[in-house]
């Protein structure tokens, strides 16, 4: 646990409640990280002992906040993304490795902190278990000839598990980039069943919407994407993926976020960039007016069916890590961009500046689904800023350049406390949790280096803070 300055808009009542000034307002709450297991330091709870083929631990931790999702009580799963491929070892591969995906479960506590100093609340945080993805069904792995690499089918996949793993070449190269047997995943995203037996999770190389069975990890769902959104000539390498095809999501830039509806009947997916078809597409004055035009799709969860498409325009992120639904038509979408910690080596000009979730309303808005992108830019849904999360972190002292990590991605809802409006009644007081990508990297390169570990932002709402909104949790 990292403590910075007490907020001094806040004082502690009692466990669980706070009182706030009049003026309402998003309230820092606690800031943890989870580094330490019962394994050991930086290692997870999947019991796998090789090494990768870059020759990091197969079962290091790392990138855990690429999606977080909360379940009930102090549990919540996290979910880190295709694996540990900052470190330069193969290029033929975008240096991805057969790190196989997983989510983890997460015990977090929040109790106040009666020290008089730093945030109103600790967070203490557990892990319990690792689960891995696998389809009972064979899956396509790539043999690795002529690009420096070993078969990229996983060791302990057995005749009856075969694993899901982040090597770029885990693709049938005759089939397009939505082929459901393809064994190469990135997932981003992950939201979990009302009856808490599902694990949906989106990724980036389909773009794929998955159903798995929460305690076991095997797929049981697929949730087809439109056609256009994929790429019909898959490559290893991202960049030749996007010099090759005109059509598809860009590559490394898929479906990032993915939301749930309150009444567990949909799902909201949303595109961490521009499909490439809308980015290109020129005017009458050879400008690209939807460069920044992401699509969000819903989807019906019983008949697995896209059912609408709406758009969302970027005006100050390069792009969008989550969706989160308020209620069952209004979201927070995560908007950010690149810089902060481990975003790069220059701390002079590396400073955290975008990490925005605004706030979007889908009760109508028009479907895009057959608008091509300059059509579809007229059309995008109305969007308002929900919270600034470095102007947050930054008022409860924390740097923009070492405190605040470059890519804070996963976003959920927690369990709500108490605290008192400016009359002195008590209110529900709404808890959000932020988390980063660490990209699995320990520390930075900087000198010297700084540590980056995985965290937790937790902030506090109120029914002043929705702009008349109301809120509806998933799970009570």
């Amino acid at each position: 646990m990292t403590f910075v300055r007490r907020n001094s808009s806040l004082v502690l009542l009692a466990a669980g409640m706070i009182a706030a000034q009049s003026n309402a307002q998003i309230t820092v709450l606690a800031i943890g990280n989870l580094t330490q297991t019962s394994a050991g330091s930086n290692v997870d709870l999947s019991g796998l002992t090789y090494k990768l083929e870059n020759q990091a631990p197969a079962n290091l931790l790392g990138g855990l906040g690429s999606g977080l999702t909360y379940v009930s009580a102090d549990t919540y799963l996290a979910l880190p993304d295709r694996g540990p491929n900052a470190m330069p070892f193969d290029s033929a591969i975008d240096d991805t490795d057969s790190y196989i995906n997983r989510f983890h479960t997460i015990r977090m506590g929040l109790s106040r902190n009666t020290t008089g100093k730093g945030l109103p609340f600790n967070l203490v945080s557990m892990m319990q278990s690792t689960t891995l993805l696998w389809s009972p069904d064979k899956l396509v792995y790539g043999t690795g000839a002529g690009l420096g690499v070993g078969s990229g089918a996983p060791a302990v996949n057995t005749s009856l598990q075969h694993f899901f793993t982040g090597r770029s070449d885990n693709f049938d190269p005759t089939k397009n980039s939505g082929a459901p047997l393809d064994a190469r995943f990135d997932s981003e995203s992950i939201r979990v069943s009302n009856d808490g037996q599902t694990v949906y999770i989106s990724d980036e190389y389909g773009p794929y919407i998955y159903g798995f069975d929460r305690s076991t990890g095997r797929r049981t769902r697929f949730f087809k994407m439109p056609d256009n959104f994929y790429v019909p000539l898959c490559s290893p390498i991202g960049a030749n993926e996007i010099a090759n095809n005109t059509v598809g999501r860009t590559a490394n830039k898929g479906m990032e976020g993915l939301a749930i509806t309150p009444d567990g009947k949909t799902l909201v997916g949303i595109m961490q960039n521009a499909l490439l078809q809308d980015a290109n597409e020129l005017d009458s004055k050879g400008k690209k007016p939807a460069a920044n035009l992401l699509r969000i799709v819903t989807v019906d969860i019983a008949s697995a069916t896209v059912t609408h498409q709406y758009g969302y325009l970027l005006t100050t992120g390069s792009g969008v890590s989550d969706i989160l639904a308020l209620n069952n038509h209004e979201f927070l979408v995560d908007e950010r961009d690149g810089r902060g910690r481990e975003g790069g080596n220059n701390l002079t000009s590396n400073d955290a500046r975008v990490k925005q979730p605004f706030k979007i309303d889908l009760n109508g808005a028009t479907d895009i689904s057959a608008m091509d992108g300059i059509t579809a830019v007229q059309n995008v849904v109305a969007k308002t800023l929900f919270l600034d999360i470095v102007q947050a972190l930054v008022g409860v002292g924390l740097d923009p350049t070492k405190d605040i990590p470059a890519k804070i991605e996963g976003i959920t809802f927690g369990p709500t406390l108490k605290t008192t409006d400016k009359t002195g009644n008590t209110v529900p007081l709404y808890t959000l949790w932020v988390a980063n990508d660490n990209d699995f990297v320990l520390a930075t390169n900087d000198v010297p280096p700084i540590p980056n570990p995985n965290q937790f932002f937790v902030f506090g709402f109120t029914d002043a803070d929705l702009g008349g909104s109301t809120f509806v949790p998933q799970f009570k």
